[in-house]
């Protein structure tokens, strides 16, 4: 059930694109609440889920290759390589070209499944904020394993069975290999029911993810990958300030500490913590 204003609302498939309509029946179909302030963080939501969704499609698409820390690779003339194999933004590109230049150059980048992670991220969220927004928000851009500015606000829970199209989701291969370190995991972006994107993997189901890793593992383990319960997400509500339909910062649109929530800021990073979800640690 899809709660607005403290209200049910009635839906109508005109005021939606097709992706956007199929999910918001789902819910509405489910006997759980999901709850927005206005219909104007309805709308953004689903805008970036699915902004989200098209990203990690093309950035599967664009020629990017898959490169532990030790060889990646970036565009020389949008980013300068650091000694740890991470990506700075250079001082004479905007962050949104910055970004951009991943979709548009993909086979000049190499890199992992957390920084492919982080960067789809990024790329969902260029997609569905104005620009200037977007480089104000995120200046000095580093991309680095699971390094990523606080204004993502990314929210992490347990409840793999709530996830969304957009979500991002671990499938852990406890027995890795020790001559293969590099697929002891893969970070996923959800886009469909049982489909995700998984860099390295590509887009493929549940299964196929876990059969891939299996294979990975030492000589003799009889323990399969498997997909973690930890779910994450950026805070839309948060984002939605900045929504390209929006002339300037909205100041109703901060995300509420609810009770049993902790805002936690580590470094350069802040997340929503719920108490008896597991840490989100980088992988």
């Amino acid at each position: 059930m899809i709660i607005v204003a403290n209200q049910p609302v009635q839906l109508s498939p005109s005021d939606w694109s097709t992706f956007e309509w199929y999910w918001l029946q789902q819910l509405q179909n489910r006997t759980a609440r999901y709850v927005y302030q206005s219909m104007d963080h309805l709308h953004f939501e689903w805008n970036l889920r699915e902004s989200l969704v098209h990203a990690a499609e093309e950035l599967d698409r664009s020629g990017v290759s898959f490169a532990s820390f030790e060889d990646s690779r970036c565009n020389p003339v949008f980013w300068n390589r650091n000694a740890e194999g991470g990506f700075e933004l250079r001082p004479d590109v905007t962050p949104a070209n910055g970004i951009r230049d991943i979709w548009r150059n993909g086979h000049l980048y190499a890199f992992e499944c957390a920084t492919a992670a982080v960067i789809v991220l990024y790329g969902g969220v260029l997609g569905s904020i104005r620009e200037d927004a977007f480089n104000s928000l995120f200046r000095n851009l580093l991309l680095f394993d699971w390094h990523y500015d606080s204004d993502l606000r990314l929210i992490e829970k347990n409840g793999k069975e709530t996830a969304l199209p957009g979500d991002v989701l671990y499938f852990k291969n406890p027995d890795v290999s020790p001559a293969t370190p590099e697929w002891q995991g893969e970070n996923t972006i959800m886009l469909r029911e049982n489909w995700y994107y998984g860099h390295g993997i590509g887009i493929a189901s549940g299964e196929q993810i876990i059969q891939t890793l299996n294979q990975f593992r030492f000589p003799g383990s009889r323990v399969s990958a498997y997909l973690m319960d930890m779910v994450i997400y950026p805070d839309f509500l948060y984002l939605s300030r900045y929504a390209k339909s929006s002339t300037g910062d909205n100041p109703d649109a901060f995300s509420p500490v609810l009770p049993g929530q902790l805002y936690v800021r580590v470094g350069g990073r802040r997340y929503l913590r719920i108490p008896g979800s597991e840490p989100f640690t980088s992988v």
